[in-house]
């Protein structure tokens, strides 16, 4: 079975798009994450497969992730690496033969990206979502991997490139998807009139 992994913030004013707020203040940059978090939800649902959605605080029930679409977790880890290396190994532990995560900043992310990467995954170990920061909005495998996600300096311009490497020179297979641009700050903000 596919699972889908969507890793995202609980809405809470003042700690969700911090480096947007930085311009836009607070209540504003929760309404664009609120609406980034639509999107990714949308999108979601129009792929065939088993989705889970991991907060970063706590679960909540009565929110616009349905529980009939979508088991509720809460990520776990001390960092963004840890976080995500958790819920790739407790994904396959329950049996998923494939499992893809993606976060909730890219309003450029559209079902056609996810079904690609799982359709990547049966032929490559790996599959990448490069963003245009040097980050990446996607990453997706077969069997868990740890050091995807060990010595990388998360939140920097060269996360893409570190990753990348760490899995070409261990001699697995990865392929590339399109490089989209995750919202971050106003600049990025400024190229979706239809967020603010």
């Amino acid at each position: 079975m596919d699972h889908l992994v969507l890793f995202v913030k609980n809405p809470i004013l003042g700690s969700v798009k911090t480096r947007l707020a930085e311009s836009v203040g607070d209540e504003e940059a929760l309404i664009v994450y609120v609406k980034l978090l639509k999107h990714t939800r949308d999108v979601a649902l129009k792929v065939d497969t088993q989705r889970y959605v991991y907060y970063n605080k706590h679960v909540v029930q009565t929110d616009q992730w349905l529980s009939a679409d979508f088991s509720k977790r809460v990520q776990k880890g001390t960092d963004l690496g840890a976080r995500m290396n958790e819920a790739f190994r407790t994904q396959f532990d329950e049996g998923a033969r494939k499992v893809v995560l993606i976060g909730s900043d890219c309003y450029d992310l559209e079902p056609g990206h996810l079904k690609a990467a799982f359709k990547s995954l049966d032929k490559s170990d790996f599959v990448v979502g490069p963003a245009e920061d040097g980050g990446y909005y996607l990453i997706g495998m077969r069997q868990p991997a740890e050091f995807v996600f060990d010595g990388i300096q998360w939140s920097t311009n060269t996360v893409f490139d570190e990753t990348r490497k760490a899995i070409l020179s261990r001699g697995f297979s990865l392929d590339i998807l399109e490089e989209l641009s995750d919202i971050d700050n106003l600049e990025d903000l400024k190229k979706y009139p239809e967020l603010y």
